[in-house]
């Protein structure tokens, strides 16, 4: 049966630089996807939604010592039913492109033109819909690699491991599916939640790659089966900044020279966060994407 227990939800309305630096304390303390942006009267916001139970005390003790206690005074805390997550939001959405990809639901299948490359997302219990900056700076960044690749260069990497992508916290398997239809590969695609994997699963066999594409529940990168199909040649990694920092001496070892690890769930403010994690396992930057208050990192394994 589906998860139907509420997400708590932190809100604050503040200043601008009160709420950038909320926002980035609590992205960076908690399991949490924090927020800040401009309201419609001028007033910043900032809106964390946090993963499993929340600590009322813990969070205002945070937000004080980052922005004192007027702010940790003024936090509202609220519950967020799951069911608002998804099908709330893609039955009023229009398709979404990023570069050749266009992310929709069954509604618009119609709509698609015949040079996208069409990834249908049914509306579900799980995070990625194409909509948020983050997944969209991953399809935008997936779009410039499947153009350096084509038509006769294999992806970076070693040959023998250049189809091998890996995408971790794959939620409902849109980048999967994605680089699937795009560099025609295969892809193992992992998540810590076990619903999200049967998700992306449905979602793979709705797009036609379910062969191509293999969903497993995993943490981290310790289960077996990813260290089987490594080296990887492409490695998507959509979550937060304290798992991201975790995974980079795992996925040194896991990826194959001149890989390329396209990181996001990144707030602006947190990037030299991820790249001082990533650097000394000899990742460099090589393309950076902002859009709104997010950034899309991509890195190549020297």
């Amino acid at each position: 049966m589906p998860d139907t227990s509420p997400t708590p939800l932190v809100r604050l309305v503040c200043d601008e630089a009160t709420a950038k630096r909320v926002a980035d304390r609590l992205a960076d303390g908690f399991e949490a996807a924090a927020a800040a942006f401009e309201g419609t009267d001028g007033r910043w916001n900032v809106e964390a939604f946090f993963a499993g139970t929340l600590d009322e005390a813990e969070v205002r003790t945070c937000v004080e010592r980052a922005a004192g206690p007027g702010a940790a005074a003024a936090l509202v805390f609220e519950q967020v039913a799951a069911q608002d997550w998804i099908a709330t939001s893609l039955a009023g959405l229009k398709p979404v492109a990023a570069g050749r990809f266009m992310v929709h639901g069954a509604h618009d299948r119609s709509a698609i033109a015949p040079n996208r490359i069409g990834v249908e997302i049914e509306a579900a219990l799980a995070f990625g819909t194409g909509h948020h900056g983050t997944t969209r700076g991953c399809l935008l960044a997936l779009d410039r690699i499947v153009k350096g690749s084509a038509p006769t260069r294999p992806l970076p990497g070693k040959r023998e491991s250049a189809m091998r992508i890996l995408d971790i916290g794959t939620g409902t398997g849109v980048l999967a599916i994605a680089a699937a239809k795009a560099l025609r590969a295969l892809v193992l695609a992992s998540d810590i939640d076990a619903q999200a994997v049967t998700i992306a699963r449905a979602n793979a066999r709705l797009n036609g790659v379910a062969p191509q594409v293999t969903c497993l529940h995993a943490a981290g990168l310790t289960d077996r089966r990813i260290h089987a199909r490594a080296p990887f040649g492409l490695v998507f990694a959509n979550i937060l900044l304290p798992p991201l920092k975790r995974l980079a001496a795992p996925l040194a070892g896991l990826t194959a020279p001149g890989a390329r690890v396209i990181l996001s769930g990144l707030l602006a403010a947190q990037e030299n966060a991820a790249l001082g994690a990533y650097r000394p396992h000899g990742f460099r930057l090589v393309r950076r994407i902002p859009l709104d208050e997010w950034v899309t990192l991509v890195l190549a394994r020297r």
